[in-house]
Order: structure tokens, then C-alpha cells, then sequence
């Protein structure tokens, strides 16, 4: 996120649960990272361009984006120059909604 012109604040901490829920996160969608980006919670293993545009189009009943579990193709994940595939970006509501972002 750096490399594409992001300001990175890391905050080492062990208990995200009460920011994920607040921001309506599904449980089956928790990952391994968490971060926030214009106000929008961000978990997993987003591509950056999903970022880019969620934050571009600021919809008003999205809390945030996930990639939940590390899937192999995701960023991150994949090898350098290797596409993304086989994986879903799954936006989230405060009410608990889920439905598809982006596939890949």
C-alpha cells in the first residue's frame, strides 16, 4: 500500500474485535490483516485497485471490504506478476450484509 502512495500508520495490537464489530463485520469474513482507510474497515488480502475504487466511489451503505482467508492468488499471496484469481473482495454493511465486490 506504501509502494502505490498510501500513508501506513501500523498499530501492533491483538484484539481488533470490538473495531470489527462496530463496522458490522460477518464473522466468516475475519482475516489476518486489518486496516482502515478513509473510514472504510479493510480485512484481508485486498487488492489495492478494490481499495482505490471503494474509496473513489464512497458508498454510503458499505462499512468496508474483505478477502477472507489468504487465498493463494491474492496480493500478497501470489507470486511477483502472477494475476489474481479465484478469490472474491466481499463489501460488508454495518448491518451485517455481504455481497460480491470484485471477483477475480
Amino acid at each position: 500500500m506504501e509502494a502505490e502512495g498510501y500513508t501506513v500508520n501500523y498499530h501492533h495490537t491483538e484484539d481488533w474485535s470490538s473495531l470489527k464489530k462496530d463496522a458490522g463485520m460477518p464473522m466468516q469474513l475475519q482475516s489476518c490483516h486489518t486496516a482502515v482507510i478513509d473510514g472504510y474497515l479493510i480485512e484481508g488480502h485486498v487488492p489495492e485497485q478494490d481499495v482505490a475504487r471503494l474509496i473513489l466511489e464512497k458508498p454510503e451503505n458499505v462499512s468496508g471490504l474483505a478477502v477472507p482467508g489468504m487465498p493463494r492468488y491474492s496480493p500478497g499471496m501470489a507470486a511477483k506478476g502472477q494475476q489474481y484469481k479465484d478469490f472474491n473482495v466481499i463489501q460488508f454493511s454495518q448491518k451485517g450484509t455481504m455481497t460480491v465486490y470484485q471477483q477475480y
